[in-house]
Order: structure tokens, then sequence, then C-alpha cells
């Protein structure tokens, strides 16, 4: 019998085939974004020292306040833009994108989008 995978296992298999590819610099770190059932999470990442620059999520007091729901497309965008706002703070402006293992489109695409507009560059 072959046992079949679930989607959470296939996701992880498709992030460490991206992980391969992708790393995080301290000249231009890595946006990695993971979305639950209940929320979106956002951090950008300097790999070679393994620390976390930033963070947003829509489990913050601050997100939740702005915000009607946490699970749709306007709550990833928001927190995209809210992750932008904190990076144009430090001074990054360059991020390479980690999409996780997720597909981009839905809520996914809508943070990266609204990351875009508010001024990071990837």
């Amino acid at each position: 019998m072959v046992s079949k995978k679930s989607k959470s296992e296939i996701r992880v298999k498709k992030h460490n085939r991206l992980r391969n590819r992708l790393a995080g610099t301290a000249e231009r770190p890595r946006l990695a974004v993971f979305r639950s059932n209940n929320h979106m999470y956002a951090q950008i990442i300097d790999d070679t020292v393994g620390k976390t620059l930033i963070a947003a999520s829509s489990v913050e007091k601050e997100v939740k306040a702005e915000i009607e729901k946490t699970n749709n497309v306007d709550a990833a965008a928001y927190v995209g833009t809210v992750l932008a706002k904190r990076a144009m703070e430090k001074g990054i402006k360059v991020v390479v994108f980690d999409r996780g293992g997720f597909i981009y489109q839905g809520k996914i695409q809508a943070l990266a989008d609204a990351a875009r507009e508010a001024g990071l560059e990837f």
C-alpha cells in the first residue's frame, strides 16, 4: 500500500525545495510568509546570522484593531502593508520573497502586492 501525503507535508516539501534556492543576506533579507487557517504571519529574516529583523502578523493587537477578520485577503494585505512600513523605518528596501511553499494566489499574493505598494522591492 502506498500512503498518501497530507497537504501540509506536500507544502513543507515544496518549501524545502524553495529554500535551496533562496537565502536572505544582510543586503537583501528574506521575506518569509506563513498562512494558517485563521491568521497570516510575515517575517523579514537575515539568514546569514539567523535573525528575524522585522515581523508582522494578524495576531498583533495593533493589526487586529484595524481589520474585521484575520483570515481573509484584506487582512493579508494589511499585514503586508504593516510589514513594509516597519521595514522602511529600519532602512530595508529590497527583499527576497519566500512564499513558504504556498501557491502564489489569494492571501499570499495580496500580502506581496501590498508590501510592494508600500515600498518594498522584490
